[in-house]
């Protein structure tokens, strides 16, 4: 615990801004049932609106992602990180376009929508067609093929709000599968309840897939206060209710881009490295404030803590990595030009869940290891995080690190107001919680330092832990 303590005092002396007087000490629990932990100021916000203000959007491939390369760079360098570079990476490239989408009948009504990522467009003059309705893609795979072909099918599937996210994880599969299921059976186009918790109108983009071996027919997702609209008429009106859809979205060329890496170079274990990843990219609708500005502030704040507290023993790397949002190839390329060296990963974590206060930490790895994540957990407590017992997941660009056995921990954030601006115009600084983001930014400084400076090792994870 003195380490930890010793960190977050770090933490505080090297804030972008002074301190403000807090209502505890930083370094004790709270007393009493409700007791929380009152982290230091971190400067993290001021990172993530610099990011915002001078970059702004930054979807692969686009002037944006090479402005956030850029910038990644000489704020990487200006912090004192040593070995920063750009890793090249080779990435797809989508671009909105105009969009629009309106009820015809039985009721004129325009509504709020947004292209899924990667969708191809519709013709000049849009699709308008019947719209037929399915609660889920098994509801969309039993409808008799005649009730679909030539429709445009709406999938009106109503994501659970959570404070471990796990409803996303419950619903997105409708986002990402939904084009596919509906061109089997003969669909002109797919819309969606967007896959968000808010009741706004602002309209929930994010990836979807196709299937070479069915038709690739245009995909949107509604704001989920039109797609409660639609889903109303429709049970008022069935086989009454038409639908027009106008997409200018269309994939281009892939386009340079990289992985942004800089390092606190370690002491006596310096050739094994604790892997601190968040990704560069973002939507094209907001300024990916939350997703992943606030993941970008938070490991660059902690690495920079642990850095102003001495020379950890191990090497503390950050990875800001590219395409996380639309085909992680970032992640890949990582693996392959770091293949060589992942055996001597010691352990790796992803921040990529907004600004949300640290509740939970977990482990996925080898059991020989657990002592030493157990030693971790025990320096957390005091700021509120508890050990989770379920596995560690690691998040989407630590995916492919599994396959050589690096051991993941999550720092598991609070994710209950999380999806109300997740891959929304709404994702911007104005949405911010500063306090949470300095907890979380505390209690990822105290774990990394402590893993980068522990003598104890967390083995190998089973590749069949992930």
């Amino acid at each position: 615990m003195r380490l930890a303590l010793a960190l977050v005092a770090a933490l505080a002396a090297c804030a972008h801004r002074p301190p403000t007087p807090a209502p505890r000490s930083p370094a004790t629990a709270q007393r009493g049932p409700r007791a929380r932990w009152v982290a230091p100021p971190s400067g993290a916000a001021e990172l993530v609106r610099s990011l915002s203000d001078e970059v702004g959007p930054r979807l692969s491939g686009s002037p944006g992602d090479a402005r956030a390369v850029a910038w990644a760079l000489r704020t990487m360098r200006a912090m004192g990180l040593a070995n920063v570079r750009a890793e090249p990476v080779r990435v797809p490239r989508w671009e909105r376009g105009a969009e629009r989408g309106d009820i015809i009948a039985p009721f004129p009504h325009p509504v709020a929508l947004a292209a899924l990522g990667g969708s191809v467009g519709t013709p000049p003059d849009g699709v308008e067609a019947e719209v037929v309705e399915a609660a889920s893609l098994d509801a969309l795979d039993a409808l008799p093929e005649a009730r679909v072909r030539g429709r445009i099918v709406y999938l009106h599937r109503v994501m659970a709000r959570h404070r471990t996210g796990q409803g996303y994880g419950e619903a997105v599969p409708v986002r990402v599968r939904a084009a596919v299921a509906a061109a089997r059976k003969g669909a002109v186009a797919v819309i969606l309840r967007s896959i968000g918790t808010d009741g706004t109108r602002a309209p929930h983009t994010g990836a979807m897939r196709y299937d070479d071996a069915v038709p690739r027919i245009p995909a949107a997702a509604l704001s989920t206060a039109d797609g409660d609209i639609l889903h109303r008429i429709l049970a008022e009106h069935p086989g009454a209710v038409r639908f027009r859809l106008s997409l200018g979205c269309r994939t281009l060329p892939d386009a340079d881009s990289a992985n942004v890496v800089g390092e606190v170079p370690g002491g006596e274990l310096a050739g094994e490295v604790v892997l601190l990843g968040a990704h560069l990219d973002s939507w094209d609708l907001g300024t990916g404030a939350l997703d992943d500005g606030a993941g970008i502030a938070l490991v660059l704040t902690a690495a920079r803590a642990v850095m102003a507290a001495g020379t950890p023993r191990r090497t503390v790397r950050v990875v800001l990595f590219a395409n996380e949002e639309n085909g992680g190839a970032g992640a890949r390329a990582y693996a392959e030009a770091h293949r060589d060296e992942l055996a001597r990963h010691a352990v790796a974590l992803e921040a990529d869940a907004g600004d949300g206060r640290v509740l939970a930490v977990r482990y996925a790895g080898a059991a020989e290891g657990r002592e030493a994540f157990h030693r971790v957990a025990l320096a957390l407590a005091p700021m509120g995080v508890r050990e989770g017992a379920e596995a560690a997941h690691g998040g989407a660009d630590l995916g492919p690190l599994g396959p050589a056995g690096v051991p993941r921990v999550d720092l598991g954030q609070d994710m209950r107001t999380y999806f109300d601006h997740h891959h929304t115009a709404n994702d911007t600084p104005a949405v911010l919680d500063e306090r949470a983001l300095d907890q979380a930014v505390a209690v990822w400084t105290a774990a990394v330092g402590a893993m980068a400076s522990m003598r104890e090792s967390f083995g190998r994870a089973p590749v069949e832990a992930r």
